[in-house]
Formats: C-alpha cells, sequence, structure tokens
C-alpha cells in the first residue's frame, strides 16, 4: 500500500506513540489531582507539552490551549471571540472562500444571531487579494480568520502580510495553520496572529488531540461548562496521552522539520514534473511555488475524481478527491453532487471538471512510491478516457 493522503491524517511517529504508552498503562494518575505522585507525573507532562508545542510556533506555554480536533479548535477560536464581544456591537467576520467547513459552517451559523460574514475571492492559484482584505475590513470588523495552506490545493497564503494588515486595521487575526504546522515555519509573532489552530495528527501525532494559541490578552468564551481545565478555557478531563503525543510530535518537529520537508518537496516537484508532461488535458492546482512541501493536486478534463480516486485504490495507491462529487455533501438538488468549493473558488470549469485528485506525501514516503504513481498514472486515465462518453465528444 501507497499512502498518500496525509493531509488528512499522518502516520503516528514510532517515538510519538513510545512516549504516549506509559500514559496509557501504569501513569494514568488525575493530573488535577497534584496531592499525590501520579496527578504530579500527569500535571509534569501535559506542562512538557505544552512548552513544546509552544516552542513549535514561537508562543509562550500558558499560550496553549488543548482541544480535542481541528474542527474544535477553530470553532473554540471563531465561536469563542464571538461570545466573548458580542456586548461590544462588532459582528462582522472576514474569511476566504476557500476556509475549511469548520471555519465556515461555523460563521453561517453565527448569522443567525446577527453576525455578517465577508468571504474574500481568491485568484486561479487560490491566494487572497492584500488590497481586497483592506477593503473588506470596516468598523464592525472583530475577526479575520484565513487559513496558512489549504489541503485541497495545497496553496500557501501570504500569512505574514494579511497579518500586518490585520494589526494595522486593529481587528483580531486567527490562522488556521492545521495543514501546514510541523512542515513549514509557523511562528505566531512572524504572523502577528491572535489565534492559531493546529493538529497532532497531521505532523506524525496522535489523532484526537489539537491544540489552540491563544495571545496573551486575548479573551475568548469557552464552549464548554464544566471545570477550569486548560485555565478555563476548554474543560473536561485532559487526554493525557493524547497530549504527551502532540507534545512529543512537534519536538520532534522542531529539530527534523527542514530536512524532511525537503525530501518531500523534492518527491512533489518530481511528481508535478511528471504529470504536467502526461496529457494535455491535465491541470495542476493550486500555485506550484506556495505550496506545502509534499502536496500535489490536479484535475483532468472530463474524468471524475472519485473514478480516479477508485482506481488508484485498486492499484494500492491511497488519496484524496477534492471533488465535485464531495462525499455526504448534498447539493440543493439531492441527485446532483455538490461541487468543491475550492474547486470553484480558483475558477476550475464546472463543465469540464468532476473533481480533483490530491496526493499529499510525508516523511515516510519514498522515490520508489513516487515512482510507481508516476507509472500506473497514464494507464488509469487512458482507461477512463475510453469510458468517459464526454472525453469521447
Amino acid at each position: 500500500m501507497i499512502y498518500l493522503d496525509n493531509v488528512a491524517g499522518t502516520k503516528p511517529d514510532p517515538r510519538v506513540v513510545e512516549k504516549m504508552l506509559p500514559f496509557l498503562t501504569e501513569k494514568y494518575g488525575n493530573p488535577s489531582a497534584h496531592f499525590y505522585p501520579l496527578g504530579r507525573e500527569s500535571f509534569q507532562a501535559i506542562n512538557e507539552a505544552r512548552e513544546n508545542v509552544a516552542n513549535l510556533i514561537n508562543a509562550e506555554p500558558d499560550e496553549i490551549i488543548f482541544t480535542s480536533c481541528g474542527t474544535e479548535s477553530n470553532n473554540l477560536a471563531i465561536k469563542g471571540v464571538a461570545n466573548s464581544f458580542k456586548y461590544e456591537g462588532k459582528k462582522h467576520i472576514v474569511i476566504s472562500e476557500i476556509e475549511h467547513f469548520s471555519i465556515q459552517n461555523v460563521t453561517a451559523k453565527l448569522s443567525n444571531q446577527g453576525y455578517k460574514t465577508t468571504k474574500l475571492k481568491v485568484d486561479n492559484n487560490g491566494k487572497i487579494n492584500l488590497e481586497d482584505l483592506k477593503k473588506a475590513i470596516n468598523d464592525d470588523t472583530l475577526i479575520v480568520s484565513i487559513m496558512h495552506a489549504n489541503p485541497e490545493i495545497g496553496v500557501i497564503q501570504n500569512i505574514q502580510e494579511i497579518g500586518e494588515v490585520c494589526k494595522e486595521k486593529g481587528v483580531l487575526f486567527h490562522v488556521d495553520a492545521i495543514a501546514s504546522t510541523g512542515h513549514i515555519d509557523v511562528d505566531v509573532k512572524k504572523f502577528n496572529c491572535d489565534l492559531l489552530s493546529l493538529s497532532a495528527q497531521n505532523f506524525y501525532g496522535p489523532r484526537g488531540v489539537a491544540a489552540l494559541y491563544i495571545k496573551k490578552g486575548v479573551h475568548i468564551s469557552p464552549l464548554f461548562d464544566g471545570g477550569y481545565q486548560e485555565n478555563g478555557f476548554r474543560s473536561g478531563s485532559e487526554n493525557v496521552p493524547g497530549i504527551v503525543g502532540l507534545g512529543e510530535a512537534a519536538k520532534i518537529a522542531k529539530l527534523e522539520m527542514v530536512q524532511y520537508s525537503k525530501n518531500m518537496k523534492y518527491l512533489r516537484d518530481k511528481l508535478i514534473n511528471a504529470l504536467k508532461g502526461m496529457f494535455s488535458f491535465l491541470h495542476i492546482t493550486g500555485d506550484e511555488k506556495d505550496r506545502l512541501p509534499g502536496h500535489v493536486s490536479f484535475w483532468i478534463e472530463y474524468i471524475e475524481g472519485e473514478s480516479i480516486l477508485l482506481w488508484y485504490a485498486l492499484k494500492g495507491i491511497c488519496a484524496a478527491s477534492g471533488s465535485a462529487c464531495s462525499s455526504n455533501i448534498l447539493a440543493e438538488d439531492e441527485e446532483d453532487l455538490a461541487a468543491s468549493h475550492v474547486l470553484t473558488a480558483i475558477g476550475v470549469p464546472n463543465d469540464i471538471c468532476a473533481g480533483s485528485i490530491t496526493f499529499s506525501m510525508s516523511k515516510y514516503t519514498t522515490e520508489s512510491e513516487i515512482d510507481e504513481v508516476i507509472k500506473v498514472t497514464p494507464e488509469i486515465v487512458n482507461r477512463l478516457c475510453e469510458m468517459s462518453p464526454y472525453y469521447k465528444k
């Protein structure tokens, strides 16, 4: 099996698993119970993990809040700010057209409470225009939320410049860095951001644990009512093994990210160059330069993304489809499947595009695996072209 869906979740590093195991067996103490050794051990392990995560993104340890996943971190950032400032009257939010559903759906729900959302358009490479951002921010704007890197097309935004605009305009700035943390430089001070989301599963840590950076002085309301874990921002018993794993993954990424990302970039460019030379009707999506190091995304005229995905699976290749056949999302007419909002935003024509393929590599991806993908792709595409009535026309 060749696993190339790492943007959805990476294989945990064995060192991460080894670090977690004791906290799944003999080190099971309640971290809130500081008065006995078993509890203090868990408490200290959480603090160590907090320091490692903070060190990875150039933050302070007490600015890191642990959550269950990236979606929760994004929800806590946007809803937390909205609820905290609801009596100040500001009810305008700025996002981009290509944000994750955990941002898009949150802002849509907040519209029921009188909030208005401006969605910034992106160019054909998936990047927002800074002048559009400046025009969108007004006296009623509460927060801007822009993802650092898009998981479907891999494009990396000019986050530092976006942060400078937000700082100049005096509005809060949240960065969804879930796809980028642990792969490229993420620095909350350079970004001038007030909140930043990250997730362990995206850089060789365990599933079910993530974090939210909250800059000192930024006030947010918690999503849950309960105890006072995580300084009151996130109630509930801590996932100690998961948090320990996230901390270890952050520690390893800080030391090794530059080297493994360099190798992923080499494999990415090799695959992109090979794909571009195969068919005139194969199109790479997203900025080819400013993209995640291990990310390749493309679409083929008249061929469904999910059909290609199934054929790759038959060849033992695991990939993802940012498809016009987006799973579990129905359009207004339930007989039609909804188009990817990301593909639509970057101007991919609906009449000849039926979905894209995303290959996302990890530090475990080998060159021989990429060579195999290059080898089988023409066979798959030619077979599907023969079957496509649209292509024949």
